[in-house]
């Protein structure tokens, strides 16, 4: 299916505000600014794509509008979340808590897992490159040797000896890249969910009904995603919905633990927010053992899952 239309939006023509599509020479500029830039233009990123793919306009519009925002900024955002974390951010016009987790995330990683995962880029090597100490070299040799797929997992890597098996890495390089994740990893913790601010199982498990039916059946737009696809076909289901306040972005997991264990099909991944919320994401699976075995299950939410299929 090929990916809707949508025609740039404006705020009383072009200024420092207007969410339009910006030219090529002005993305050059971001590209070589600092991280006010950089960030800017990966909110500017996510909204052309969400309109791209149909998303609702008003989620369009609060990317876009965050965007010129963040550019029009005199302070570093790095400076913003230094002396009052989130809820610093969140004082930034058009910048709700949503956003503002994004940026958080964007500030200490360098990378923002829901635009990576729209664009079908979101990949370990990514993830790597952006750790001080691990350039794209280290980062390819990490994956070629250890098959990590997030920080984390690089993270434990890091303290129980199997990155000093990687060929670059010795004791000292090892020691630098924990400190380093232990302060990025820091921050996004600090900034993450707490479990009441998330939307309940019974949402996440209609959106995972709602996005495989209708990936069974066809109706979704699909992405080529770059990993795991040589012939770079639109094969990745994406869909876009909504419960109530909840926004919800759905797709398979294309990890490359799914693709090894052949449950591409079987985990998917959703990505969640309000605007007076920040943003997260959970998996859906089909649970192989105990009361709820052969039911879809939210990872890390299983005793809420178990309560939900009982009281039904």
């Amino acid at each position: 299916m090929a990916l809707a239309s949508d025609q740039p939006l404006s705020i009383n023509g072009s200024n420092a505000f207007s969410p339009g599509i910006r030219s090529a020479a002005a993305r050059h500029e971001d590209d070589r600014g600092g991280p006010n830039a950089r960030i800017a233009e990966k909110l500017r990123q996510a909204g052309d794509i969400l309109a791209a793919q149909g998303a609702a306009p008003y989620r369009v519009a609060a990317y876009r509008y965050a965007a010129g925002s963040v550019r029009a900024l005199n302070e570093d955002l790095s400076a913003i979340a230094g002396r009052g974390g989130r809820k610093a951010l969140e004082a930034v016009p058009f910048i709700g808590a949503s956003i503002a987790s994004a940026i958080t995330e964007m500030l200490a990683t360098g990378g923002w897992r829901f635009l990576e995962h729209l664009k079908g880029s979101a990949g370990p090597q990514t993830l790597f490159r952006a750790v001080p100490g691990i350039g794209p070299v280290l980062a390819g040799r990490v994956w070629e040797t250890l098959k990590l797929d997030t920080i984390e997992a690089l993270e434990v890597a890091a303290h129980d000896g199997r990155l000093e098996q990687v060929r670059g890495f010795g004791h000292r390089r090892a020691a630098m890249v924990r400190a380093v994740l232990a302060e990025m990893l820091g921050r996004v913790r600090r900034g993450s969910l707490h479990r009441n601010e998330e939307p309940g199982v019974d949402l996440l498990l209609d959106v995972d009904r709602e996005y495989r039916e209708k990936a069974a059946a066809g109706q979704l737009i699909r992405i080529a995603p770059k990993r795991f696809n040589p012939k770079r076909e639109a094969w990745l289901p994406l869909l876009h919905t909504e419960r109530g306040s909840w926004h919800f972005t759905a797709l398979y997991s294309n990890t490359a633990r799914a693709h090894r264990l052949g449950r591409v099909s079987d985990w998917i991944i959703i990505f969640f927010h309000e605007d007076s919320q920040p943003e997260g994401q959970c998996t859906v699976v089909t649970e192989s053992r105990g009361k709820t075995a052969g039911r879809r299950v939210v990872r890390g939410r299983e005793a809420e899952c178990l309560q939900y299929y009982a009281s039904r």
